[in-house]
Parts: structure tokens; sequence; C-alpha cells
């Protein structure tokens, strides 16, 4: 097991945490009032900087709760917070509902997986290996 550092920067932050032992996303937490127009998206600070292990990147995702039942997900979905990042996690959420919908401070907004990242090298190549897929794709698998 691996340390992630977390740095509080705002006296309303709350640590990430896992709701249940095994779970892959660990919760993050708004330190502030805002309301989502419905149809817009905007952008909910959670007063915490990390500092991610060599070789790791985290994911930010939406949480399943807020997306069905308030069509409420994160935009770029998932977020890229690279190892190198130390600024401020910021969360973009977007209200795809019909009713403006308000974020609370300390509600749980979305959630940060952990996960490492391959370290590669790109080579141009004038041919690719088969494969039984192919070029299929956009539906080429059937319904």
């Amino acid at each position: 097991m691996k340390d992630v550092k977390v740095q509080f920067i705002h006296e309303d932050a709350k640590m990430p945490y896992r709701a249940n032992p095994g779970d892959a996303g660990l919760d993050l937490f708004s330190i502030e009032t805002k309301t989502i127009p419905a149809g817009q998206a905007t952008l909910i600070r959670t007063g915490i900087q990390i500092e991610l292990p060599a070789g790791t990147e985290a994911q930010i995702r939406p949480r399943s709760g807020l997306a069905l039942k308030h069509s409420i997900t994160v935009l770029n979905s998932p977020g890229t917070i690279d190892e190198g990042y130390r600024g401020e996690i910021k969360i973009i959420l977007i209200n795809h509902g019909t009713v403006d919908f308000a974020i609370e401070k300390h509600m749980r907004i979305a959630q940060m997986v952990i996960a490492p990242v391959l370290q590669i090298d790109l080579i141009q190549a004038n041919t690719l290996s088969g494969s039984a897929r192919e070029a299929g794709g956009f539906g080429s698998s059937g319904k």
C-alpha cells in the first residue's frame, strides 16, 4: 500500500474517504455552497491538494447516486490529476437535469480513484499486427 499525502488548504476541507472497505473510489467533498443551474456546469472546490506516488494518477469520477437521482455528473469524466500536479483539486460538475441543483458545504460531490499509469514510448510503424476485431467500432459488436 502506498501513502498519498493530502494537504488541507481551506478550513472546511474534509479528508477523502472510502464509504465501504474495498471500494475503489474515495469520496470528495465540497467546501462551498453553490447552485448549479439546469443545463449548466460549474467548478466546485474541495479545499485539498494531494501528492500522488510516482507512476500513478487520480481519476475524478461521478457519484452514481447524484447522476441517477439528480442528473449531476463530472463533465470531463474521468478527470485526470497527474502525479506532478500540486494545486487544489476542483471538480467540474454539470447539471443535465431540468431543475437547479444545490451543492451544500461538505456534500460528497465526486469520487477519486488512484490508478497506475504505464510509462510508454510511442514508435511510428508502417503496419500493425492483426486482431479479431480489426477496425470494428461504433456498434460493430451488435446490440
